[in-house]
């Protein structure tokens, strides 16, 4: 082929250029090709040959921007691409998102970058009028984003809730009550020196897992010693960091905020030849893939991950096609799944 040329079958074809090949107009071609009645049947014909024999596709983009929607949701996770991707519970998220997307004739559009990077291009995504709404998960306590999306009046949801804003759709589980029923089970094992590793701080999700922990002990009459509480990171390596440092207050049981810091709580203790159950006792938060893979397998809290993210592309899609200033609020049950590391008597 010569280079100063071009090919119409291995180029996209825009309406005008059909229009051209066709020797019509281009509003005709658009008329025939979205099925218009107003249009001659053998000029319909015409350019749904010519359309075919060139191979034409519809600029879907284009069309939905015209329609004044895309079918393209964002999902916005504000925390390290590292941790996007060695965190087992995102890829479930993810992968509920996504199905959900399909199931609906949606899209999904994922935004890896740093979360100050995420911050300062947030204007920029949502003025590019190609996303219909946008999922926040992970989020951080009062994140800038929140009050970016609000005022681009930009339909979002939060997957978990918001600290402070009652105005702000969300699909959470009841992350308090769950840790209070499972710490409350170890209370009732017998175990009598509990301490947690948590979840960040500066996230609502780690504030309700502590608060459930602290429900639980005073349940029972028990002052939480503070020096009994770890900080952690949501990490395999922020858990055996925690573990650690609990290790010398002996206690004899430990509440861990996440399954992957779990693991690494696991791992500090082999290290110094600690026994699970029997020295220690574990419970985990999200029964991920791992949890029952573990030696010994871990009990845990079980969240619906995956059908967090479903409900959270069903709650969007409604609130695009259907807005109302009331907020939407979905609760899902959890589970405690009994395993080998706690022990069921003293």
């Amino acid at each position: 082929m010569n280079n100063g040329q071009k090919d119409v079958q291995f180029m996209a074809l825009t309406l005008e250029e059909l229009a051209k090949q066709a020797g019509v107009s281009r509003s005709t071609v658009s008329r025939a090709i979205n099925n218009h009645p107003n249009v001659d049947p053998e000029t319909r014909a015409r350019v749904l040959a010519i359309a075919e024999k060139l191979n034409y596709q519809p600029n879907l983009a284009a069309r939905g921007l015209a329609a004044g929607r895309t079918r393209v949701l964002g999902l916005v996770i504000p925390t390290g691409v590292a941790a996007l991707f060695s965190d087992p519970y995102f890829p479930i998220l993810i992968q509920g998102i996504s199905s959900a997307c399909n199931a609906h004739d949606h899209s999904v559009m994922l935004w890896l970058a740093e979360p100050e990077y995420e911050r300062r291009t947030i204007h920029q995504i949502l003025q590019s009028g190609l996303i219909d709404g946008v999922i926040v998960s992970s989020m951080l306590g009062n994140d800038p984003l929140i009050k970016a999306l609000t005022e681009h009046k930009k339909p979002f949801v939060l997957v978990g809730r918001h600290p402070t804003d009652s105005r702000v759709s969300y699909v959470d589980v009841d992350n308090r009550d769950a840790v209070r029923e499972a710490v409350a089970y170890m209370l009732r094992l017998g175990y009598q020196r509990i301490a947690t590793i948590t979840g960040p701080q500066d996230m609502t999700v780690g504030v309700d897992r502590l608060d459930g922990y602290r429900a639980a002990l005073r349940g029972r009459g028990i002052l939480p010693d503070p020096m009994l509480i770890a900080n952690g990171d949501f990490t395999e390596q922020g858990g055996y960091a925690a573990m650690q440092r609990l290790l010398p207050l002996e206690p004899d049981g430990v509440f861990v905020a996440s399954d992957t810091m779990a693991l690494g709580a696991m791992r500090a203790l082999r290290e110094v030849g600690k026994r699970i159950p029997d020295d220690l006792g574990l419970i985990g938060f999200d029964d991920l893939p791992l949890a029952a893979r573990l030696d010994p397998p871990l009990t845990t809290v079980r969240q619906p991950v995956t059908r967090l993210g479903a409900t959270a592309v069903e709650m969007l899609i409604d609130l695009i096609q259907e807005p109302d200033p009331r907020p939407r609020r979905v609760v899902l049950p959890t589970e405690l799944v009994l395993r080998g590391s706690c022990r069921t008597a003293f």
